[in-house]
């Protein structure tokens, strides 16, 4: 028995209560949705800045009215303390989990507007801190990011060598670790970093100028419009199925004390260029009676990207028994018909 499956038994008899910030957007909803379906109570915070009341209603519909009652939706803004404190309730009422998803994500973006990034990604993340302190709470998981390797050249990346940062995007993330490193040495709070390679999966947003790659590249297909590569389609991703990302939020969580206060890689320490990418999406369209004949059109490279991409998970799989479930061509065979169904409405 895998210590993930030994968790989920253990939680399924044993109510807790979590908090989930940015519960309406991507990984945030899919960390609601499983964790209902475990019979646990949640409380979700979420301003829609880019997050949707689609993805809360999909999650309605996949879990019973009984767990679903177990779910309180705070519409709030983690720049706003007084939000935070809300949601996380006081000392002797507080939460006993936190999961922060809550950020604006997207290298481009940041790069675009940095002040907003800058505000929501350390202003916010602050924020959550100082509420989880003041109430107490056992464990804080935060949303940290591959991006933060920055331009250390080295494959598989480790956890205790970076880089400097190339985004201000990235640069947010490294702060919030180091915010977390210091509240736990000055405060004792327990903040466990995860950084995501790649994500990706249902409800991941296939729409607007910051898309991530699989489902803006998926999207293009299913309407037969061009599907543009950054450069010469080599670069390469270490994609992270996001049930994979939902078991070590879990993972985290729970994990005893000496799996606290570290970061860890959230990937599966494999590497896919956009190429191979590419190929896998058509073929996973094409057993879904989507038939794409059209060839990639390369473009230039894109500022603040790193050329390749491999994660070391070891650090997570010995510290608290991460073991991924689903390869990047599962994950993606199994994503693709909510991507037709989403993108036929």
């Amino acid at each position: 028995m895998t210590r993930y499956t030994e968790i989920k038994e253990q939680l399924l008899v044993n109510q807790k209560t979590w908090l989930i910030t940015g519960c309406a957007g991507f990984i945030g909803s899919n960390l609601l949705e499983t964790l209902l379906l475990l019979n646990q109570k949640v409380v979700g915070l979420d301003n829609f800045a880019t997050g949707h009341q689609h993805n809360l209603d999909e999650v309605q519909g996949q879990v019973s009215a009984q767990q679903w009652s177990n779910f309180s939706f705070i519409e709030g803004d983690i720049r706003n303390l007084e939000d935070c404190t809300k949601a996380v309730g006081t000392t002797e009422n507080s939460v006993d989990y936190i999961l922060h998803q809550a950020a604006l994500g997207s290298v481009p973006r940041s790069i675009a507007d940095p002040i907003l990034t800058n505000s929501a990604n350390i202003t916010g993340f602050l924020n959550m801190l100082v509420a989880a302190k003041e109430a107490k709470v056992s464990s804080f998981v935060y949303a940290a990011s591959s991006s933060t390797y920055g331009d250390h050249p080295a494959l598989p990346k480790v956890e205790e060598n970076i880089g400097k940062p190339l985004s201000p995007y990235a640069v947010t993330k490294y702060v919030n670790e180091l915010y977390a490193e210091v509240f736990n040495k000055t405060y004792g709070l327990n903040a466990t970093g995860l950084r995501y390679f790649n994500v990706f999966g249902k409800r991941q947003d296939p729409d607007g100028a910051y898309a991530a790659v699989i489902p803006k590249w998926t999207a293009a297909m299913i309407d037969d419009q061009d599907v543009f590569v950054n450069g010469d389609g080599e670069t390469s991703r270490d994609f992270c199925f996001v049930e994979n990302a939902v078991q070590a939020n879990i993972l985290a969580a729970t994990a005893e004390e000496s799996g606290k206060n570290q970061v860890y890689n959230v990937a599966l320490g494999d590497r896919t260029s956009l190429n191979t990418l590419f190929d896998s999406l058509k073929t996973a369209l094409k057993a879904n009676g989507v038939n794409y004949q059209k060839s990639p059109a390369y473009r230039d490279f894109r500022a603040g990207d790193v050329r390749h991409s491999q994660a070391d998970i070891s650090k997570a799989k010995n510290m608290i028994g991460f073991e991924p479930e689903f390869k990047i061509q599962q994950g993606i065979d199994k994503a693709m018909p909510w991507y037709i169904d989403f993108l036929s409405k």
